[in-house]
């Protein structure tokens, strides 16, 4: 069997007297899709804290590709392949669609370059045209982030966050907030991406997670209820007691 991309291992957090996450462990195949799920309060913005270095662990381990990670800040874990988006849009606003993008696929560039014109960053420009033509937004590339639409902004996170060439990508809820249309376009585009890079997304839209993912890992008071194939996952009775709120 192919190790896993990631792993994550007894990975545990409190605050105060409580178990945001408790001694969950898992582990990602490369390039597939995983959805962690569950209600809300179950850990899973947390847990994405801790794999990508917003916060550190009580106790556990974040490793990718066997590399033991635990506890590096997000820049570290950038450099070793994994990146992320938020619940929450996080974009310039006053700049450009292709400015943001720029900025974020600088790293791309040799360090020699850091005091060139930005005129001279050919890798970094050919990352942004690839990516505005793959994510649609090439029409507007010169529209200032904040003028776009909420399904627009939410797909040129997703573009930022691609935009350095990571192993592994953290999604929080990128679908949140869309109409029916722009989280079907989300849902294909999210679905293309794992021939380049391993998801790992967390999504409330139960449909949309049984279609779209490979694996899924439902969390529940901190701690992970069950995993497996999306169909086991949905006809598992607990569940359906603790997320759908019957048997």
């Amino acid at each position: 069997m192919t190790a896993p991309i990631l792993e994550i291992r007894d990975l545990s957090v409190s605050f105060g007297g409580l178990r945001a996450v408790d001694v969950v462990s898992f582990a990602v195949v490369r390039n597939s899709i995983t959805a962690v799920i569950g209600p809300n309060g179950a850990g899973k913005s947390t847990l994405f804290n801790l794999i990508s270095g917003a916060l550190r662990p009580r106790c556990g381990q974040v490793l990718i590709e066997g590399l033991d990670y635990t506890g590096r800040p997000p820049y570290r874990m950038q450099a070793a392949g994994l990146t992320r988006s938020f619940q929450i849009t996080n974009l310039f606003f006053d700049l450009s669609v292709a400015e943001n993008l720029r900025l974020a696929a600088q790293i791309l560039e040799p360090l020699a370059m850091a005091l060139r014109p930005v005129r001279a960053s050919r890798i970094a420009s050919a990352r942004v045209d690839e990516l505005l033509h793959r994510f649609a937004l090439t029409g507007k590339a010169y529209y200032p982030a904040g003028s776009l639409s909420h399904g627009e902004q939410r797909r040129l996170e997703v573009a930022v966050a691609l935009a350095s060439k990571p192993k592994i990508l953290l999604l929080d809820e990128p679908t949140q907030g869309m109409s029916h249309g722009d989280t079907q376009e989300t849902a294909a585009l999210i679905k293309s991406l794992a021939s380049d890079v391993t998801v790992l997304l967390i999504e409330h839209d139960i449909g949309l997670v049984m279609s779209l993912s490979d694996h899924v890992i439902v969390m529940h008071q901190g701690q992970k209820l069950a995993e497996g194939l999306p169909a086991e996952v949905r006809s598992n009775p607990a569940v359906q007691t603790a997320y759908f709120g019957h048997a």
